[in-house]
């Protein structure tokens, strides 16, 4: 990316720099790829929910992905209409639940029985139906790190496929809520092909077994995930989108009138906003009874945001590829001193 550097110097540090004109580029590839489909693209908030941001994307047509009351406040401002919103997220409170409901958002993307049943009474007390979907976790590996693997059994997320079945049941039998899809995440940053086909694969069988028990459901919605390229933004500024929705358009099978939804923020805007999102200028010493790899800078936590917790666990490893990360800053750890390279 080629920074204004002049402009620059003339701005307080810290700030952040958003490459507007390469965000709406991806999202021209976005509606390029999904053209002529029945696909719907939500974005993210949690990747970046500044307002500017989220507006020009609202322009572009994507929906919304939101895990919290925040979220869906920030996007109910920045114009998105109740039913352009999906709302996800494992914790979500009453208070939250009962603002999705105001809003009369597109769908609860419902991660345990209990949420639904909240969901139901909440509805019920409003005198409304509240649309879900049911998140499965499909026991798929994403080939990812650890820590953003979300689709096997052992992680926390949805609910398993033997309890499928009740699960469904109960949303049928509940009179405030509409049963109207499928959620599935693996996780984030995957850039390998092999789980989002397998994903496919996952979501026609449980399709085909629910439409042999009668269940027929409008939309699929496969989450997000797709990675970006860390290691070279500027020669791949563009997430693979063209290789991404064509393993959907091949591989998952819908049904005739279903819809097949998508929940991206990472590659919408890491590479021009950076991860955390936005690539952050600040000032920095480095003192001369300093290490050579020690420096004082003005950006704190509190901007280089959803990194220093990992910095402990990578230091411990010696060497660790940050690519594979969800971090604010692109960094390299060498001897278990952490080396700042690029601000991303």
């Amino acid at each position: 990316m080629n920074f204004p550097l002049d402009k620059f110097k003339q701005i307080p540090t810290p700030f952040y720099y958003y490459d507007m004109a390469l965000l709406q580029y991806t999202l021209d590839e976005i509606k390029r790829c999904i053209a002529g489909f029945p696909f719907k693209v939500h974005y993210a908030v949690k990747a970046n929910a500044n307002a500017t941001i989220l507006e020009q994307i609202r322009r572009a047509g994507l929906g919304i992905d939101c895990v919290s009351g925040g979220e869906l406040a920030a996007a109910i401002s920045a114009g998105f209409a109740g039913n352009e919103i999906a709302f996800a997220g494992v914790g979500k409170t009453d208070k939250e639940i009962a603002a999705g409901i105001d809003s009369d958002i597109f769908c609860f993307n419902v991660e345990s029985l209990p949420e639904m049943e909240v969901i139901n009474e909440i509805a019920a007390s409003k005198g409304k139906v509240a649309r879900i979907a049911i998140r499965v976790n499909p026991n798929i590996d994403a080939h990812t790190h650890k820590y953003i693997t979300t689709g096997l059994n052992e992680n926390k997320f949805g609910i398993n496929v033997p309890q499928l079945n009740d699960v469904v049941d109960a949303a049928l039998a509940m009179q405030n809520v509409e049963l109207i899809g499928l959620h599935f995440h693996i996780g984030s940053q995957i850039r390998e092909t092999e789980p989002f086909i397998m994903l496919c694969e996952k979501a026609n069988e449980l399709l085909q077994h629910l439409e042999a028990r009668g269940v027929k459901l409008s939309i699929i919605n496969v989450g997000g995930g797709l990675g970006i390229n860390y290691d070279d933004p500027d020669g791949d500024a563009i997430a693979g989108f063209d290789q991404y929705f064509g393993i959907f358009k091949q591989h998952l099978k819908l049904r005739e009138g279903q819809e097949l939804h998508f929940e991206l923020g990472r590659a919408v805007v890491a590479q021009g906003l950076g991860p955390g999102h936005g690539h952050i200028a600040e000032h920095i010493d480095q003192l001369a009874e300093l290490d050579a790899h020690q420096h004082l800078s003005n950006a704190l936590q509190s901007e280089c945001v959803r990194c220093f917790s990992l910095f402990s666990e990578l230091a411990e490893q010696g060497n660790a590829c940050i690519s594979v990360l969800p971090v604010a800053i692109e960094c390299a750890i060498h001897n278990r001193t952490v080396e700042i390279r690029v601000v991303a």
